[in-house]
């Protein structure tokens, strides 16, 4: 039953006409890897130029590791597709549930794989057309979310400093076990 603290990562983009700008990793899908370069910095005081993807039982379910003095301190995984996704529920409810931080996609192959994309005439998805939108996506400038003046604005006026009691309080939560009743729902993965 022990508690585990989560932060909300929150997104405001100063976009102005023309100006588009992207987060770090090599295609367009969720924050895995600023947050870990992030985590790694501030919680092991490691700059991570570059991070490597392992694939596990599958190419849409990767891990990230960090290892500092031979030990790893940081567990990531991106989970694409909803067949990965189960498997990571079913690890979690047996308890063996090794990771600080899972990005978790439910289409194979992440967001430019995604049904509202462009598909061949027999409803395939166009490898061809997902290569370029993905080099087209690799060409737009970085821009990390705490360079960002709206976000230094928001924790400065309405947050009180990054470190505040209120930053704490609005940005984070405590998630713990819940013993399990009659009534709830009990869903098979």
């Amino acid at each position: 039953n022990s508690d585990h603290s989560f932060c909300c990562f929150l997104r405001f983009d100063e976009i102005k006409e023309g100006d588009v700008v992207r987060h770090e990793g090599k295609r367009s899908d969720g924050y895995l890897e600023h947050i870990f370069k992030h985590a790694a910095k501030e919680l092991f005081g490691m700059d991570v130029k570059e991070i490597t993807y392992k694939a596990l039982k599958n190419k849409d379910f990767q891990e990230v590791t960090l290892e500092k003095d031979g030990e790893t301190v940081l567990r990531f995984a991106a989970a694409y597709g909803f067949r990965n996704i189960q498997n990571l529920v079913l690890k979690l409810k047996k308890g063996k549930f090794l990771y600080h931080f899972v990005e978790v996609l439910a289409c194979p192959g992440g967001c430019l794989n995604g049904k509202g994309q462009a598909q061949t005439e027999d409803g395939k998805p166009d490898k061809a057309l997902l290569n370029q939108m993905e080099e087209v996506y690799a060409a737009i400038p970085v821009r990390l979310p705490e360079t960002n003046l709206h976000i230094q604005k928001m924790y400065q006026d309405w947050l009180e400093g990054m470190d505040s009691k209120k930053a704490q309080e609005t940005l984070h939560t405590q998630y713990s076990a819940v013993n399990q009743t009659a009534s709830n729902l009990d869903i098979k993965w």
